[in-house]
């Protein structure tokens, strides 16, 4: 057993105060003043905060920074194994920086791989977060990339294209098949004659893709940056909305009252923004801030989640430092990446730090729920009541 002694402890949903907790195997199994721990190994946390394992449930663990090498020529150019071994290294540095738990939405050209990944950590060839995975992501033909070929020349594609419904009652059925444990749809995106983002499914289809993956146990996450696909996925019942960059206050009232959250990506905004050089006051940086703030507005759950991978991996607390900014307080944000993220995944076992919960931990050098930049100065990581850094 071992008893942590923190200067203070968030446990998900409330900050505690100064207490311990102690863990057996795998699991919390108290949290309290002068517990008795009998022969537990006492681990002194002096001036540290004791949260959960933080969360985000938008990574790409299977991509890099795009001011390194393009998003075309990582799915074109480099092998799977490459991708492979770079993304051990993604999920190594994760961990490090205090998040346990990932949700993967999309390998983007890698096949499968994110599930061999996922079986890897699990039987500890590797360390890094709990692993949900996707497999490929859904597009409709035509609709996504790589592009810019000539028309006779056939590319590999970043997704699993699909087109009408027996295509995408099959596909949904083989990611099933694959390991996926949600699914990702793009219920729009940048196509057409005009190069700008809109719908690419109808209704109906997204209703497919839902039911097939419900009745399946497998939730649906819906990238959706125009207020109309937004409208069609909340409609056809997916658990979240992925950027949701023109949603207005009528699309996330909506959003609100059939319990479908958003996850907001406001670090790769801001990433994409840097690279391409666009001033603060740029109308699609705007775009997002007021859209954020209408999310606000009408209560619909904000989770974690950076869309890691066009940025650095290691780097995911950039998202929480964002929300911040863009007007949570300091210990919404840190729901956002635990007690809420752990419903948004339907555990009810990670994200808080209670009797039976998985000891998944991460101490803070100071308090983050005064200073949200305290995040990126982390201590030591738990995950399943292992020390992460001592396996190092």
């Amino acid at each position: 057993m071992q008893l942590l002694r923190p200067a203070a402890v968030f446990d998900g949903e409330h900050r505690l105060g100064a207490a311990e907790v102690l863990v057996s195997g795998q699991r919390i199994v108290a949290i309290g003043q002068d517990l008795d721990v009998g022969d537990a190994e006492i681990i002194a946390l002096e001036g540290a905060t004791l949260l959960p394992g933080l969360i985000d449930l938008h990574s790409h663990v299977l991509l890099h920074p795009y001011d390194r090498v393009s998003w075309n020529d990582q799915v074109l150019c480099e092998p799977q194994a490459l991708r492979v071994a770079r993304a051990v290294g993604a999920l190594a540095e994760t961990l490090a920086a205090g998040f346990t738990t990932l949700r993967d939405l999309g390998t983007e050209g890698a096949d499968d791989a994110d599930v061999g990944l996922r079986e890897a950590i699990e039987r500890g060839i590797i360390a890094g977060p709990r692993l949900f995975c996707v497999t490929r992501a859904i597009v409709a033909r035509g609709s996504y990339g790589p592009t810019g070929f000539a028309s006779h020349v056939c590319v590999p594609q970043g997704a699993e294209e699909v087109d009408g419904r027996e295509s995408i009652a099959a596909a949904t059925r083989r990611q099933i098949r694959a390991g996926a444990q949600w699914i990702k749809v793009y219920a729009d995106y940048r196509y057409g004659p005009y190069g700008d983002a809109r719908p690419a499914f109808s209704a109906d289809e997204l209703e497919l893709i839902v039911r097939i993956a419900n009745d399946a146990g497998c939730p649906v996450a819906a990238h959706a940056t125009t207020s109309e696909g937004m409208r069609r996925s909340t409609l056809a019942g997916v658990a979240t909305i992925e950027h949701g960059d023109g949603g207005d206050a009528e699309v996330f009232a909506l959003m609100a009252e059939r319990g479908v959250a958003l996850v907001p990506t406001l670090a790769v905004s801001e990433a994409m923004a840097g690279y391409r050089g666009l001033a603060d006051d740029d109308p699609a940086r705007l775009r997002k801030r007021t859209s954020f703030a209408a999310a606000r507005a009408s209560g619909v759950t904000i989770a974690n989640g950076s869309d890691i991978g066009p940025f650095a991996h290691g780097d995911n607390a950039r998202e929480l430092a964002l929300l911040v900014e863009h007007g949570l307080t300091p210990l919404e944000a840190l729901r956002a990446a635990t007690s809420v993220a752990a419903r948004v995944l339907r555990c009810d076992d990670i994200g808080v730090l209670r009797s039976g919960a998985r000891a998944d931990m991460v101490a803070i050098e100071g308090n983050p729920l005064d200073d949200i930049s305290r995040l990126r100065r982390v201590r030591a990581v738990w995950k399943d009541g292992v020390r992460q850094d001592s396996l190092t």
